[in-house]
């Protein structure tokens, strides 16, 4: 059984406490989470039975700690913010696990100083834009909508626990508000969505790289695999069936493999 621990650091001239989950032994391994928060899933459990996993919370995310994403004007602060939080927990170049806008987030980091990733992977990342494959704006549908584009199943077991509520109404109130606030606190460094220079930037990503896309992506084409890719030496592209926008929950044990492989080389 996998045991999860909380610490918390601060940063950025000690003016953000930035609270990180950690569990495991073995090498480092950061993972930055989705625009939705940190949730410590089966998938982190897999990833911290081989690794010491840094879960670090995006600044603002917190409950109780709303107020810290007022620190960081843009997305070079949040870049810079990361270096800051490696340095606090002691991780020079730890491996770097993003998903979706944390996706975007470890590239934007192993971009702009190469040396501080060792691997770098990437699951259905935001960040790059193509007018003839628009990615959805995911800050504007509503959960069902949301549901429907990143899973596979719809109606599956997955998709029912990201739109379940709590029954007491106040207790909804709250998951509410906590929801709308962590989407704005990380659409605060991707709106407007479509570009903010990544693709200018991919070439300097020098770690190796593998990326992972569900090819029933409703939110993100898998078509962004292959863009990815192109600009990153190297990359190793992995696009999986019967998975969506969430590849690492629905195809667990698959992504899990893939990534401890890629991660032994």
């Amino acid at each position: 059984m996998i045991t999860v621990k909380e610490q918390t650091v601060k940063v950025w001239g000690d003016q953000i406490q930035s609270r990180i989950k950690m569990a495991g032994e073995g090498s480092p391994l950061v993972f930055l989470h989705n625009a939705y928060g940190l949730v410590w899933d089966p998938f982190l459990d897999s990833l911290a039975q081989h690794y010491t996993v840094y879960a670090p919370e995006h600044p603002g995310t917190t409950p109780g700690n709303s107020e810290a994403i007022r620190f960081l004007d843009n997305l070079w602060d949040l870049v810079l913010y990361y270096y800051e939080l490696f340095d606090q927990l002691g991780l020079q170049a730890p491996a770097v696990v993003g998903h979706s806008f944390g996706g975007m987030v470890a590239a934007e980091v192993a971009a702009t100083n190469p040396d501080r990733v060792s691997h770098l992977v990437l699951i259905s990342p935001i960040g790059l834009w193509r007018d003839d494959t628009p990615v959805k704006n995911w800050m504007s549908m509503a959960p069902e909508a949301v549901a429907r584009a990143v899973f596979y199943d719809p109606e599956g077991p997955l998709a029912t626990r990201f739109l379940s509520v709590p029954d007491d109404p106040q207790a909804q109130v709250e998951v509410q508000i906590q929801r709308i606030w962590t989407l704005g606190c990380t659409g605060k460094f991707v709106w407007p969505i479509p570009d903010k220079g990544l693709k200018k930037r991919l070439h300097r990503i020098h770690a190796p790289t593998l990326i992972i896309w569900g090819q029933q992506d409703g939110l993100v084409s898998p078509v962004y695999a292959r863009e990815f890719a192109h600009y990153i030496a190297h990359a190793r592209v992995e696009i999986l069936d019967k998975a969506a926008h969430m590849p690492h929950l629905e195809q667990l044990t698959t992504v899990s493999h893939l990534i401890r492989d890629f991660l032994q080389r």
